[in-house]
């Protein structure tokens, strides 16, 4: 029997120049000694502002290669993982290097990335954004977790929040201060329809809301009646009885547009077609979604009627 290649935990930290990379895998691998000793790899795609104490470093048994574009291809990393035989690597990516290369670049045997983590700096979010749009989503989408840095008292983290949940909804977000500290209260949310209501009855331009908060906190909504508008969708993989009912939504943060819903559990699931506008009456429950590594809302529909279009064919995610 073959031994099958021992598992080199990979993580990954995303993220534009000076968006604070570098001061968090200081923080990890030298103040909290992350990988407890162990032999340790740092590539590092860029040099910014911070360095790393190369010293320091060693004393922890952590070897450190700094790599260019030209660099990311398996003899290189073949030959790192024979140099240095880690145990646990840390790659903290160049924020303006495609970010397919890293994911289909052929890695050593049991390098295997565990942690994908974006690092935001909320003072130049808009900024970034707004021109390297493409970039910037792609960051956001593939991270396990993103962290926007340096965030005041005008950074308004309810609704990049939103924006981070309409293109990535298994990602944990956290928001920090100038000084590194989590924020203690991100924005109230108040919703635009009443949950306590025996039916919630959603507007047609409450469904982005919804689908937001839902996927947030799917037991706040487990066996809530509802009632919306939505166009309906049906994946080539869906059995007969399933299907999305959804909208088209832009987030607040990007202009990219994407089909946002639920799965949903319908009798006559069969006869509806892509695009057709229709209202949506059901029970909210709960199941696993392997695509989010987590439960998420499904809709158990009791009537499915067709309807007219919404006078607007987009969603938006403000309040």
């Amino acid at each position: 029997m073959r031994n099958e290649p021992k598992e080199i935990p990979v993580y990954v930290f995303m993220g534009f120049l000076e968006s604070g990379k570098t001061t968090f895998a200081k923080d990890i691998l030298i103040n909290q000694e992350f990988t407890e000793g162990a032999p340790s790899l740092l590539l590092v795609c860029e040099e910014g502002e911070v360095e790393y104490d190369e010293k320091e470093l060693k004393r922890r048994n952590i070897s450190v290669e700094y790599i260019s574009d030209e660099d990311l291809t398996e003899e290189k990393l073949v030959g790192f993982g024979k140099k240095y035989n880690p145990e646990n690597v840390i790659i903290e990516y160049n924020g303006m290097w495609e970010l397919d290369k890293i994911f289909k670049v052929k890695v050593p045997n049991g390098w295997t990335v565990v942690q994908v983590i974006s690092f935001v700096d909320a003072t130049t979010f808009d900024v970034y954004v707004n021109n390297m749009k493409k970039i910037m989503m792609d960051q956001l989408r593939n991270a396990d977790m993103i962290i926007f840095n340096r965030c005041d008292e005008n950074t308004t983290t309810s609704e990049y929040r939103r924006s981070i949940r309409a293109v990535n909804r298994r990602a944990q977000v956290i928001f920090e201060d100038k000084q590194g500290k989590p924020l203690e209260n991100d924005d109230e949310v108040v919703l635009p329809y009443d949950i306590e209501q025996d039916t919630i009855v959603l507007e047609d331009e409450d469904f982005g809301i919804f689908y937001i908060d839902a996927a947030d906190n799917p037991d706040k909504y487990v066996g809530k009646k509802i009632k919306f508008k939505a166009q309906a969708h049906r994946p080539s993989n869906f059995k007969k009885n399933e299907f999305v009912p959804g909208r088209f939504a832009m987030t607040c943060c990007a202009n990219d547009i994407a089909f946002i819903g639920f799965k949903t559990y319908y009798k006559d699931a069969k006869v509806l077609s892509d695009r057709d506008w229709i209202m949506v009456e059901g029970t909210i429950g709960k199941e696993y979604y392997p695509e989010f590594q987590g439960e998420g809302p499904i809709i158990k529909a009791d009537n499915v009627v067709m309807v007219e279009a919404a006078k607007d064919d987009l969603v938006y995610f403000n309040y």
